[in-house]
């Protein structure tokens, strides 16, 4: 019956409504009418809501057809690169890295790390099979650690040699090129991009540490206040380098360089670079100290006996004929006869003023075949503009500060600081510096070869050589040549496309979020509206 009656309320209100009014309807034909009325706008609001959504919608479609959009760079991956250090007397593993794309064609290279291999250089394992190859495996782990994995197979792996194997491959050609095919097969056993080893030549080594200094002082490029790496404009400054075997000098000259042989120009970073270069083989560190005492035993004229003025007063040291004649820089001087077994005993003497002498007498000053000479018949230019001096040049300065307490700033300071070392006893330096007291014996004798070198035989005068710095690093990376040898061969290496993403401009991307929102905002209303309808429909049938 109550269904009967809702029915016939709800017949009689729709005939209400046709004849205009309810005027005259029974009590439940007016509540029912009064419960209707709300429905009927709640229709109506419910139509404006979804007009309102579908036309936001279009405006939304429209936009995104019509929204310029821009490709976007993605950040460059990185690339890396390794090269090994094969020097005289030990090898190092620089790893390197860069951005994919390049500035000017050159790579904007970092240090990444850097492994020290135990023992001594590559040429010092020559006649022992295998040897030179086995040292260089724990780097070469080490290295595939500091690598990503997934970049192994892209990472280039160069092994340079320098003067101690240029040495070797003069005397003994056959035992050079061995070692050389071992430490190919080792490297190629890495999952790496192996490049190939090489022996440098003695103006390739001069150059690549040349750029080195210069990279990392910033000289060719910085980066800039605006968030990218421009070009510095700055003056290059000169490199020095003193390795085991021979010794370099390398800097930017407006002179004419007379022998071309010590002419080269490099380009990097969209600029072109003249310079002056010259490699001294046998005038790195330990052949000089070769042939001092090769020197004072041929004008002593004694084979079981000499007297070293280099050496402090208090040491005394035996050794055989083979370990100084047996390099082809004291081989002119082997003593007649000759018995490379037979052993010599030195006895330092201490003697400053001998030891400059007898110094002097393994350079030659007198023959210059050009309009100005260094040593030994070599052209150079006027030294100019500042200097670094890296290698065995930083350790002999930093053992005379240390030593001494002179902070040596002025060539009258070195020859000072020299001549004060000199005067010290082995037990005096060992009290001073304890960590290197197997090297004491030597520091006289380097600092006045050094002295030699600089103020006589490459000409700094009192002025110029205030502007060299002696540095070990700097910008927390190894001065040296691997770094300025990988960002030379980084020019060679192809670019990685970087990645491209589309992407909207900020005001496009704001305004289509605000009209996202309003549109999810109206489909909210639209469903709540549903829902309370429902429910009072619900109502009104219960």
């Amino acid at each position: 019956m109550a269904i009967e009656g809702l029915l016939y309320t709800r017949d009689v209100c729709s005939l209400v409504k046709e004849l205009g009014g309810q005027r005259g309807c029974p009590c439940s034909c007016t509540i029912s009418c009064t419960r209707q009325t709300p429905t009927l706008l709640m229709d109506k609001l419910l139509k404006f809501v979804v007009s309102a959504a579908l036309f936001l919608f279009g405006i939304v479609s429209i936009l995104l057809l019509t929204v310029s959009i821009r490709e976007m760079r993605e950040p460059p991956q990185y690339m890396y690169g390794v090269v090994l250090d094969a020097g005289s007397s030990h090898t190092a593993l620089y790893i390197y890295r860069w951005p994919a794309d390049k500035l000017n064609g050159t790579g904007v290279v970092t240090q990444h790390s850097e492994c020290h291999v135990e023992g001594g250089g590559i040429s010092s394992y020559a006649g022992q099979r295998g040897a030179a190859a086995h040292s260089l495996e724990a780097c070469l782990k080490q290295a595939m650690r500091d690598i990503p994995p997934e970049r192994h197979h892209r990472t280039p792996v160069y092994l340079g040699a320098t003067a101690g194997m240029r040495l070797l491959k003069m005397t003994n050609p056959d035992k050079a090129s061995q070692i050389l095919q071992e430490v190919k097969q080792k490297i190629r056993s890495f999952p790496f991009n192996f490049r190939g080893a090489v022996i440098l030549s003695g103006q390739e080594e001069g150059v690549y540490g040349w750029v080195t200094v210069n990279y990392l002082l910033e000289n060719f490029i910085k980066y800039g206040y605006v968030g990218r790496w421009l070009n510095s404009g700055r003056k290059t400054v000169g490199a020095l380098d003193l390795g085991g075997a021979s010794t370099q000098i390398s800097f930017e000259t407006p002179e004419t360089v007379e022998n071309e042989l010590n002419s080269m120009t490099l380009r990097l970073y969209g600029q072109e670079y003249s310079l002056y270069t010259h490699s001294y083989l046998c005038y790195g560190r330990e052949e000089a100290l070769r042939q001092m005492l090769a020197y004072l035993v041929e004008s002593q004229g004694n084979t079981s006996k000499v007297y070293h003025p280099c050496y402090p007063s208090d040491f005394t040291d035996v050794f055989k004929l083979e370990q100084v004649f047996d390099s082809p820089c004291t081989a002119s001087k082997r003593p007649e006869p000759y018995n490379p077994h037979s052993w010599i005993s030195v006895e330092g003497t201490g003697d400053y003023q001998s030891c400059l002498g007898n110094t002097s007498n393994i350079f030659s000053f007198q023959f210059c075949p050009f309009s100005q000479c260094s040593f030994n018949g070599v052209f150079q230019p006027n030294i100019s503009g500042g200097f670094m001096a890296f290698s065995a040049y930083f350790f002999t300065h930093s053992f005379l500060q240390q030593s001494t307490g002179i902070n040596i700033r002025t060539s009258a300071q070195l020859e000072e600081a020299t001549q004060a070392v000199c005067n010290m006893t082995i037990e005096e330096m060992t009290k001073k510096a304890p960590d290197l007291k197997k090297y004491l014996k030597d520091y006289c004798a380097v600092a006045v070869y050094i002295q030699v070198l600089m103020l006589r035989g490459y000409n700094f005068d009192e002025h110029s050589f205030q502007n060299v710095a002696f540095q070990k690093k700097a910008a927390e990376a190894s001065v040296g040549w691997a770094l300025g040898y990988i960002l030379s061969v980084s020019s060679l290496l192809p670019e990685e496309p970087a990645g491209i993403r589309k992407g909207l401009c900020p005001a496009a991307w704001i305004g289509l979020l605000i009209l996202l929102t309003v549109l999810l905002t109206a489909t909210f209303c639209y469903m709540a509206l549903l829902v309370i309808r429902r429910k009072r429909s619900n109502e009104g049938v219960s």
